[in-house]
């Protein structure tokens, strides 16, 4: 076990890390050296496999627990009793269980019942990029993804047709039994049978297609419903359609990972939508009728005589749909003046005019602001 990476630097997080940490670190991990990323390459098939090693143990709080306890010794038969430095004073030889002693310190069942037991599949995670308008509206997506399937050929027994057999080394209970010495006493302990890897069973001939593992890769191809008012980095779950469970468990999900292209006219925060407006100087002034963007496309927006560059038009329920309701959320639009500019001596001078015409009265801000800095 010298030789074996610390689980935690495997990944890449502290020991102390969460649950959360520890899934996001080996999704990305597993995302970078995947198979079908990295076609042809045992480097990176490695790291997958130990990547993939890691996560196995540190998503499982029993698991997790133990490793935390004893390191990779947790899980080393040829480790002993003696790894645990709790037997060498009894004398004698004894008949060490070590996923009964396991499984009594942390409630689980012995190592066997676990790896013959049903096992869940493993979940699929799928990225899709779609427009704003079809996060706001919903769509129909179709994706494309790999996972691993029952065999066709062998449906799923691993073996060519009749060729599974009891393990002639177990004799079909999945463990086998080894002496050894340490410190001048003799222990037998218990492990997982090398032959059948603890399934009790012996594959003669092992299918052709899938190499005897019972699995196959497969392209599953599905529809996945957008719900309108989805927002970017949400998920949606498809259940069952991930990785094929093991012994009879059931499939893992597909989570797909929705991500939202930007809208050049709008901004979004939760279910409501942001829209700035440009106006010039004489609507501002005179007040007019303008047209401004909305979901549903342009509309008439009446702009009040006077009204000043920052004025935001609250528009009650024109936002984005709320997911699974009638409701939806609203629209601002802030209106903004523009200031002409490159003006010709003609516009200048007229604007010099009207300027002697409005006098200070007509600038009520810019009168208190002096007043206020002259105290």
């Amino acid at each position: 076990m010298a030789d074996k990476r610390d689980y935690y630097e495997v990944l890449g997080v502290s020991k102390g890390a969460s649950d959360t940490d520890i899934k996001k670190a080996y999704r990305s991990l597993a995302k970078k050296y995947h198979p079908d990323v990295n076609p042809g390459n045992t480097e990176a098939e490695a790291k997958f496999k130990e990547v993939n090693e890691a996560y196995e143990v540190l998503s499982d709080p029993q698991k997790k627990s133990k490793y935390d306890q004893f390191g990779h010794a947790a899980f080393d038969p040829s480790a002993g009793a003696g790894g645990y430095g709790g037997f060498g004073g009894f004398g004698g030889g004894f008949d060490v269980d070590l996923g009964d002693i396991f499984g009594s310190f942390f409630g689980g069942g012995s190592s066997r019942q676990r790896r013959n037991g049903p096992q869940r599949g493993e979940d699929i995670e799928v990225d899709i990029t779609i427009s704003f308008e079809e996060a706001v509206f919903g769509c129909k997506k179709d994706i494309s993804f790999g996972r691993y399937g029952k065999c066709a050929k062998c449906n799923g027994s691993g073996a060519e047709s009749g060729t599974v057999e009891t393990c002639p080394t177990c004799r079909g209970s999945g463990q086998r039994r080894v002496m050894q010495n340490l410190g001048g006493m003799q222990f037998q302990t218990t492990t997982t049978c090398d032959t059948c890897r603890g399934t009790g069973r012996y594959i003669k001939n092992p299918c052709q297609k899938c190499k005897g593992s019972g699995f196959e890769r497969q392209t599953k191809n599905l529809s996945v419903n957008i719900p309108a008012g989805i927002d970017h980095g949400k998920g949606l779950i498809m259940r069952g359609e991930g990785n094929e469970g093991k012994n009879g468990g059931p499939a893992g999900d597909v989570l797909v990972m929705v991500s939202v292209r930007r809208s050049p006219t709008f901004k979004r925060e939760g279910y409501n939508l942001y829209c700035e407006v440009p106006i010039t100087m004489s609507e501002a002034a005179l007040g007019a009728e303008i047209e401004i963007p909305t979901l549903e496309g342009r509309e008439k927006l009446s702009i009040p005589e006077g009204t000043q560059t920052g004025t935001v038009f609250p528009l009650r329920q024109r936002g984005v749909p709320m997911v699974n309701s009638s409701r939806r959320g609203d629209l601002y639009v802030t209106v903004n003046v523009e200031i002409p500019k490159s003006l010709n001596e003609k516009q200048k001078e007229l604007l010099r005019e009207f300027a002697k015409a409005c006098g200070e009265s007509n600038y009520a801000k810019k009168k208190s602001f002096l007043k206020k800095d002259k105290k």
